[in-house]
């Protein structure tokens, strides 16, 4: 069956059973995640759903039991903005889950002024890289056990924008023009860089990294940014080529690089549309395909070491 972007979910594991695999879902609570979640119950798996809200995490676990009975899933909270909240949570999946087949580190945030976190980083950069990051870091040994393996980084179209400045992650030098959306976009062409970096580091150990757009989609991620600026996103990414999705429809992308077969030892790349994306020069006026300068293994280099150092943590795969 050939893919696009109105495959949902559900066509992708259509037929597929996945029992006695484990994925791990955060962002699970609304939107992209529950979609994924639900998507790949349905399929037999068994899913770990993570998010930041608890009842709102339970609320979606009993509608996806609702629909099916026999469905494993289990709930664990987790703040992506603070890092002790994520080692707990690592700490937790990893003690019930020793094997764990795909991680989908889906959750993300955008808007509000700005503001750092314990660690001194920008929320955006921490909350959507430095957290994921460091969650994803202290799966390994799961991740590893349980290889074949996958791990999905959940990027945008955004990564394309300006703003993405190593010597001013934190937007101190920029502060008094921070703008929410360049902040995200440049957490979202870390996410990208991160995939990259990881790839590297996992050649060989048979666990891959891949980045993720699911496409512009009306979900939650725009709670906390005007009604006019939603506006402004959907509207300039349907003049560009990208069509606004249905959450079922955003949700594919992710399945699909979690479960495909020819993605089996596909690792390092950006996917979208449920496809490998092509890519396009940064000058191209495009929403659809992934920079070049999204994908430099040196800049991915650049931005592993300062992750560890924000963190606190050096990791090594073997």
């Amino acid at each position: 069956m050939a893919y696009g972007p109105e495959t949902t979910a559900e066509e992708v594991v259509a037929g597929k059973d996945l029992s006695g695999r484990t994925f791990v879902v955060t962002g699970s609570s609304a939107g992209l995640g529950a979609e994924t979640a639900r998507a790949l119950a349905k399929a037999s798996a068994n899913v770990v759903m993570v998010a930041r809200n608890a009842e709102k995490n339970a609320k979606v676990m009993a509608g996806i039991r609702a629909q099916f009975p026999n469905a494993r899933l289990s709930s664990y909270t987790m703040d992506l903005g603070d890092l002790v909240s994520v080692r707990k949570a690592a700490a937790e999946i990893l003690a019930a889950n020793p094997n764990i087949h795909v991680l989908i580190n889906n959750a993300g945030f955008i808007g509000g002024p700005r503001t750092l976190t314990a660690e001194g980083a920008e929320l955006h950069f921490a909350a959507n890289h430095l957290g994921p990051f460091l969650f994803t870091n202290l799966l390994y040994p799961a991740l590893k056990a349980a290889a074949p393996s996958r791990v999905l980084i959940l990027s945008s179209n955004g990564h394309r924008m300006p703003g993405f400045d190593f010597d001013d992650l934190d937007f101190a030098k920029r502060a008094q023009e921070f703008n929410h959306w360049t902040a995200y976009s440049a957490s979202k062409r870390a996410n990208v860089l991160h995939a990259v970096g990881l790839a590297k580091r996992l050649k060989g150990i048979g666990i891959t990294a891949n980045a993720v757009h699911p496409g512009v989609i009306r979900t939650e991620v725009f709670r906390d940014v005007q009604p006019e600026e939603e506006q402004m996103v959907t509207g300039w990414s349907e003049a560009n080529g990208s069509p606004i999705k249905s959450i079922a429809q955003g949700a594919s992308t992710q399945v699909w690089g979690a479960i495909a077969p020819e993605l089996k030892d596909v690792s390092g790349i950006y996917l979208e549309d449920t496809q490998i994306a092509k890519h396009i020069p940064s000058d191209v006026l495009s929403a659809v395909g992934v920079i070049e300068e999204a994908l430099d293994p040196v800049a991915a280099d650049r931005l592993w070491t300062i992750s560890e150092e924000i963190v606190g943590e050096k990791f090594a795969f073997a």
